[in-house]
C-alpha cells in the first residue's frame, strides 16, 4: 500500500446495521431515506472538521472521535464484519469486549491521521438505493491530492440511520480491516482474548 492509498483510507475510515429492507420502496419513501442518509454523511463530515480544527490535544481529539463513531457508525456491525467467521465462535462476553476494544482501536488508528487532512473537503454528490441500504456518493478533496470518490453505505438500525461500511474508490474499508484483524488474530494463534487485550492499546 503506497502512502497515497494509506492516507485516503485513513481519512475515509476515520469519517471513517443490520435490519429491514429498503428495496422496492415507493419513490417518496426513497427520496426521504436518501435525504436522511445524505444528511447523516454531512453531519459526519462537519463534526470531523470541527474536531480536527479544534486545536485540542491528541488524547482529547481521539476521545471525541470515538464518541463520533459511536454516534454515526454501526460499530457493532463493523466490528463483527472485521472479525469475520471468528465472531461465530466467540462467547457473548467476548463479543461485547471485542466491540468495545475495536471502537477504541479504530478511533486511535485513524483519528491520529486527521491532522494531515486539515483543510480537506468532502462534498455529497447523490444517493441511491442498493439492495437493502442507501449508498451516499461523495467527492473527497484533500490538500495536494486529486479528488477521489468515497461511498458511505447507510442503513437503518434501531430507528436510526448509521453507516456500516465505506468504499474508497471501490475498496471496502471493512474488507481491509478484516484482513488486518485476521492477520493479528493469526499471529496470536487464534487466541481471541489475546487479540481483544492487544486491541485495547493498538492503533
Amino acid at each position: 500500500m503506497n502512502s497515497s492509498e494509506f492516507s485516503r483510507r485513513g481519512f475515509s475510515a476515520g469519517l471513517l446495521a443490520a435490519t429491514s429492507a429498503l428495496a422496492l420502496m415507493p419513490t417518496a419513501s426513497f427520496a426521504q431515506s436518501a435525504r436522511q442518509a445524505s444528511a447523516l454523511v454531512e453531519d459526519v463530515v462537519n463534526d470531523i472538521n470541527a474536531i480536527i480544527n479544534s486545536g485540542q490535544s491528541e488524547s482529547r481529539m481521539l476521545s471525541r472521535f470515538e464518541r463520533l463513531f459511536g454516534q454515526y457508525a454501526n460499530t457493532t456491525v463493523i466490528a463483527f464484519r472485521c472479525l469475520g467467521a471468528d465472531a461465530r465462535r466467540a462467547s457473548n462476553s467476548q463479543k461485547r469486549a471485542f466491540v468495545q476494544a475495536f471502537e477504541g482501536y479504530i478511533a486511535r488508528k485513524y483519528g491520529r491521521r486527521f491532522r494531515e487532512f486539515i483543510g480537506g473537503r468532502v462534498d455529497v454528490q447523490d444517493a441511491r438505493a442498493v439492495k437493502s441500504w442507501i449508498e451516499v456518493r461523495t467527492n473527497a478533496q484533500l490538500q495536494g491530492s486529486a479528488p477521489f470518490r468515497v461511498d458511505f453505505l447507510v442503513k437503518e438500525a434501531g430507528g436510526r440511520n448509521l453507516f456500516f461500511d465505506m468504499l474508497i474508490e471501490g475498496i471496502s474499508l471493512t474488507r481491509v480491516e478484516r484482513e488486518e484483524i485476521g492477520a493479528m488474530l493469526d499471529s496470536r494463534g487464534g487466541d481471541l482474548d489475546r487479540l481483544i487485550s492487544d486491541l485495547r492499546t493498538a492503533g
